[in-house]
């Protein structure tokens, strides 16, 4: 009777217990690239829109768009492949069994809980929709929309206590249509239907039609990060070398200043003179002319800028006079195919990953306007960030510019502008006028003072050069080291040998190396002593 007894009670209070249904999340496949996709149908945008993820049909056109994080595709492999994955989740959420049904108004400040919900026909958001994940980070939210759904004005989702975007679906039998200020969260997949996104609205998630046109007016749109998605990192940095030590540096032309300028690094040049800067305004040495450590950086500079000029970029931004405009990039290694006009406000986003890097290559010149701004945002870090500029450049007045400049033509620096960063430069004058810059080092790692009294006292020689099988270093003054090594280099800064020097004649073996250019640096402890060229002729 007890046994009886307890097993009613037991039954009785789980009958009394709300239901909590966990919806399994589809497989997007490579659809989850995408920001906007539609298998079948145009994807048109009308003024300034700012997204990150690809955008794509896999039969018509894209029109109308300006610099994507993301990149462009058409009727090629990627948009065959997303439209097979597309069909493949549309199918799993459309085979999801409901366990809510709730009134075809949605919002008007109604919490939801992680589950799959059937709506019956046309549905309509509008005010708050609250999704909460109840600290629950797999915590899944379906909404079958069984005919078109639109959103008022200003309406949005929100997301509690955990909830993600990238854990939220809406698949929708028909148009769907956002209203102007709209806030989306999710996926959204139109079955057989358009979508129409309006001014001043965001997105954070994807917006993908089995078969119908994608358009858009002025919107933010991001793919959600989480639930496996990658985290990105970006490339790997380039070693600076010494180079890394100048706030401001030439390899080839003179450095000079103007008016009142404030310098956290070395100052100098490799040929010419660097002249107009204020001993008392610079921390770091002023190289007034050429001298041992220019000759080191210069070296260091190049092997820096063959480095990111062979970094493969991963995506292009087609239209280089558009550059800004409150773009957002995110770390990867990008590529403008010409001129450049940076214009407004560009935000680098690490997403919170504080050491992730950002490389941006510019083949040809590049101009700012005035009060320009290269904004850091969730983690970036300034000494992560490196623009690889092939032709000359001129940062305006008042601009606010973050990153390393690594140019190959003549650098402008106007009044007011602020560096978090540095200016360097392999062939070309560089000009500051009343600026701030700041080299993100730490001054005590760089050799600026003693170099010069090393290699004062200390002869370093390397023969033959060229060289087949082995090559000969001497180095005088042996006592004034406890460890002296010599490091190569692959002519994109890769380390490729390190040998320690022992005796004041050591001949090193190079048979294993290839034909070609490489660099070398004697290091007598932890101090750069020489560096140079070296050529393997095989």
């Amino acid at each position: 009777m007890k046994k009886t007894l307890s097993t009613f009670l037991a039954a009785a209070f789980l009958l009394s217990t709300p239901t909590i249904i966990f919806g399994q999340a589809p497989n997007l496949g490579t659809t989850a690239n995408f920001v906007l996709f539609t298998t079948d149908g145009a994807v048109t945008n009308t003024g300034i829109t700012h997204l990150t993820g690809k955008v794509g049909t896999n039969n018509g056109s894209n029109t109308g768009f300006g610099n994507v994080n993301g990149g462009m595709h058409a009727a090629d492999g990627v948009t065959a492949q997303a439209a097979a994955d597309l069909l493949v989740a549309y199918n799993q959420l459309n085979g999801a069994t409901p366990g809510f049904f709730p009134a075809p108004l949605l919002g008007n400040g109604t919490t939801l809980n992680a589950g799959i919900y059937a709506v019956t026909g046309a549905s309509t958001l509008n005010g708050t929709l609250i999704l909460d994940a109840q600290n629950n980070a797999s915590a899944v939210f379906i909404f079958q929309i069984a005919g078109p759904l639109s959103t008022n004005a200003n309406s949005k989702v929100k997301l509690i206590n955990g909830a993600l975007a990238c854990n939220v679906f809406w698949k929708v039998e028909g148009l769907v249509s956002m209203a102007a200020g709209t806030s989306m969260k999710g996926t959204v997949i139109a079955n057989n239907a358009g979508i129409n996104m309006n001014s001043a609205d965001t997105l954070e998630g994807r917006v993908l039609s089995t078969t119908g046109a994608i358009m858009i007016d002025g919107v933010l749109a991001y793919t959600p990060i989480g639930c496996g998605s990658p985290t990105l990192t970006g490339p790997i940095a380039p070693s600076l070398g010494e180079a890394g030590c100048y706030g401001v540096f030439s390899a080839d032309g003179p450095v000079q200043n103007a008016g009142t300028s404030n310098v956290v690094g070395d100052v100098g040049t490799n040929v010419g003179l660097t002249t107009g800067f204020n001993a008392l305004l610079v921390t770091g040495s002023i190289h007034a002319i050429p001298d041992v450590s220019t000759a080191n950086a210069a070296v260091d500079l190049l092997v820096a800028y063959n480095y990111v000029n062979a970094l493969p970029q991963d995506i292009e931004l087609l239209y280089p006079a558009q550059f800004g405009g409150n773009l957002v990039l995110t770390p990867h290694t990008y590529i403008l195919n010409g001129g450049t006009t940076f214009t407004d406000t560009l935000y680098l986003d690490a997403q919170g990953v504080a050491n992730a890097v950002f490389v941006i290559k510019v083949e040809g010149a590049f101009e700012t306007s005035t009060f320009s701004n290269v904004i850091l945002m969730n983690g970036t870090q300034a000494k992560n960030v490196y623009w690889m500029v092939n032709g000359a450049v001129d940062i305006a007045d008042s601009s606010v510019f973050n990153g390393t400049i690594i140019s190959q033509g003549a650098i402008d620096l106007y009044t007011g502008v602020e560096i978090n960063g540095r200016a360097l430069t392999g062939v070309g004058a560089l000009t500051t006028n009343a600026i701030n810059s700041a080299a993100n080092i730490v001054l005590g790692n760089c050799n600026t003072v003693s170099i010069n009294e090393i290699n004062e006292n200390t002869s370093v020689t390397i023969y033959p050069n060229p060289f087949t099988n082995a090559t000969t270093i001497t180095l005088d003054n042996m006592d004034n080291f406890n460890k002296v090594e010599l490091r190569l280099y692959t002519i994109l800064g890769e380390e490729i040998m390190s040998t320690n020097i022992t005796s004041t004649s050591t001949t090193i073996n190079t048979s294993k190396l290839s034909s070609g250019v490489y660099f070398y640096k004697v290091i007598g402890d932890n101090q750069l002593i020489k560096s140079g060229k070296l050529i393997s002729q095989q």
